[in-house]
C-alpha cells in the first residue's frame, strides 16, 4: 500500500463491515450432509485505491453442521460492505472467516466474481473444510 500512497491514491476508505448483524438458527437436519447455496448478484464494495464501487456476484455454498445462517441477517451483513474499502481477495476471505466463526460449518465456499475493471475480470474463491462435500 505504500507504493499506492506514493502515487497519490486514496488511502482512507471507510471500513464499516458489520459481522455482528449475522444471526444463525439450529440446523433442522444436523444428521444429514446437505448443501445450501446463496446467489448474491448485487454485491457491492469499494476499491480501497480509488474509492470507486466494485460490483460482484457472490456465490456462498455451505454444508451446515449445527447452525444455519439466517437470510435477512446475511443480506444486512453483505450490504455493510457497500461503504467498506477492501481488495477483492480480502472481501472474499473475510466473508468466509465471518461465516465460519458464526456457523462452524462442515464445509463452506465463497466465490466472488467481480465485474470488469480496467479490462480485467477477477474471480476469487475461498473455502473452509471438506470441499468434496460442496460438490454436486
Amino acid at each position: 500500500m505504500d507504493n499506492l500512497v506514493a502515487l497519490g491514491h486514496l488511502t482512507s476508505v471507510p471500513t464499516a463491515i458489520a459481522p455482528d448483524v449475522l444471526e444463525s438458527f439450529d440446523n433442522p437436519n444436523p444428521g444429514r450432509d446437505y448443501r445450501i447455496v446463496f446467489d448474491c448478484p448485487e454485491f457491492t464494495c469499494v476499491c480501497p485505491v480509488t474509492g470507486q464501487p466494485d460490483f460482484a456476484r457472490l456465490t456462498i455454498s455451505y454444508v451446515p453442521d449445527r447452525r444455519c445462517v439466517e437470510l435477512k441477517s446475511l443480506k444486512l451483513y453483505l450490504m455493510s460492505f457497500r461503504n467498506a474499502g477492501a481488495f477483492h481477495e480480502a472481501v472474499t476471505n473475510r466473508i468466509v472467516d465471518d461465516l465460519v466463526a458464526l456457523l462452524a460449518p462442515r464445509a463452506l465456499e465463497v466465490v466472488g466474481a467481480f465485474s470488469v475493471r480496467g479490462g480485467i475480470q477477477t474471480t476469487v474463491t475461498a473455502s473452509h473444510g471438506d470441499r468434496a462435500l460442496l460438490a454436486g
